[in-house]
């Protein structure tokens, strides 16, 4: 509707502007206040004017509950690590956009609770703050696996990367956590963190050069790394005489039950390499050898070769008496005067190699009668290290053919006599008859 040329009829005035009452429209004089002209339902849009929702329901969007409470659990989390503000702030808006995503808006809140850890974790690998997953599953008290599996979807939807750490910082930052300063301990059993981590580092750097690490979870590893160099740089009475548990009481950390087993193993690795110590005269064993992690840490190259070496060795040596204590059976044996040379031949060439190469094929019938025989022992056995997954490899099941049952087999004698009675359970068997039937005549 327009006003162009129009004018009051009351008062004369061309003064008229378009006034929109609800759903119609109209000319109204500004001088007089009469209205000119009016509008019909037809010259409008259907519908009425369009107002947008926010103008005609002025609310703010509140957020839900669990998007509270899940902001609340992030901020707890950075708490107890104590992170920095940035860092807070970071997980904050990481968990803000990955909740908002179809795959975490319908899922349980176990799921959303550990999607606030993964949230700071990424945060604080984002701004080089040294943590591991280990801590965030600890903390969540959840499994590290279902962990990883919602760490690694929210690294998909919000296509975000993560940098990788360096070790030293990890371990200096979980040495820090133990509370063996002179101010928390007596002074026997305090020792400062700087010496401590390096020494620390370098025992973890000989847990990788021999496949401890392989496969394994690194806070275990770790804390047995911690352990043993709080033992090695003042080995005195106090020190040694105090176990894993009773370690973790006075530091005030938390026990890691697979530190035990790693705590056996670095000490099985140092005792090869101590007795490779030229000045080392008498036997080394696992209650002694911590006496030696610092001359054995100083010289770890020179004594994993020379280790190397002498494993070698004695692994020929062995061979050697093996094929002549062959050598004198096979002369000896009656059996082997009355075969061909060739024969001969043919039967020291198989029992000449070593132990490590009776997995090869071998001519003839050998792949038949290798199913039939013992499987080959444990490589890792051979060796001075091997991964873990080598020396304590689990058996695998061996399916058998399953038989086709028609019917028509064969019933064998043990079989068919089983099925036949003995006079004793015949005479029993007619006695209970007799006393069946005579109870049940009584009765009529």
């Amino acid at each position: 509707m327009s006003a162009a040329g129009l004018r009051c009829p009351g008062c004369g005035s061309s003064n008229i502007v378009d006034d929109d009452l609800y759903c119609q429209a109209q000319l109204v004089c500004v001088d007089c206040g009469s209205v000119v002209s009016e509008g019909t339902l037809a010259d409008d849009p259907v519908g009425g004017t369009d107002v947008s929702y926010s103008r005609t329901t002025e609310v703010t969007r509140k957020p839900c509950l669990n998007l509270i409470k899940g902001l609340e659990r992030v901020k707890e989390i950075c708490r107890i690590l104590r992170v920095s503000s940035e860092i807070e702030d970071l997980a904050l808006t990481h968990f803000r956009q990955a909740y908002e995503h179809e795959s975490f808006i319908n899922v349980t809140l176990q799921r959303k609770e550990l999607l606030a850890g993964c949230c700071v974790f990424v945060s604080c690998r984002q701004r080089d703050w040294p943590i591991t997953l280990g801590t965030i599953s600890c903390l969540l008290n959840a499994d590290q696996t279902l962990v990883g599996g919602v760490y690694q979807n929210m690294m998909k939807i919000l296509n975000i990367q993560a940098p990788f750490i360096n070790v030293t910082d990890v371990i200096e930052a979980h040495v820090q956590e133990y509370k063996i300063s002179t101010q928390h301990v007596p002074e026997e059993l305090a020792e400062d963190s700087k010496v401590l981590s390096k020494r620390a580092v370098a025992l973890v750097e000989l847990a990788g050069d021999s496949w401890i690490v392989t496969g394994r979870k690194p806070l275990p590893i770790v804390m047995a790394a911690t352990y043993l160099a709080w033992q090695s740089l003042n080995p005195n009475k106090h020190r040694l005489r105090l176990s894993l548990d009773k370690f973790c009481q006075l530091a005030k950390v938390q026990k890691r039950k697979p530190a035990t087993t790693r705590i056996t193993e670095l000490k099985e690795v140092l005792c090869k390499l101590g007795r490779e110590l030229p000045w080392v005269r008498e036997p080394v064993t696992q209650n002694d050898v911590v006496r030696l992690v610092g001359d054995i840490l100083e010289h770890r190259h020179t004594l994993l070769t020379r280790a190397l070496r002498t494993h070698e060795r004695a692994k020929e040596a062995d061979c050697t008496q093996t094929f002549a204590l062959n050598s004198l059976t096979e002369e000896v044996a009656p059996s082997q005067i009355s075969e061909s040379r060739d024969q001969t031949a043919n039967a020291s060439s198989v029992v000449q190699p070593c132990p490590n190469t009776r997995g090869e094929n071998q001519e003839g019938d050998g792949d038949e009668n290798h199913q039939s025989e013992d499987p080959e022992p444990n490589w890792g056995k051979r060796v001075l290290f091997a991964p873990p997954c080598v020396l304590h490899a689990k058996r695998r099941r061996v399916e058998r053919p399953v038989q086709n049952v028609t019917g028509d087999e064969e019933i064998s004698d043990s079989e068919i006599d089983s099925y036949i009675r003995s006079p004793q359970e015949v005479r029993d068997f007619a006695q209970m008859q007799k006393m069946a039937s005579c109870s049940d005549s009584g009765k009529s």
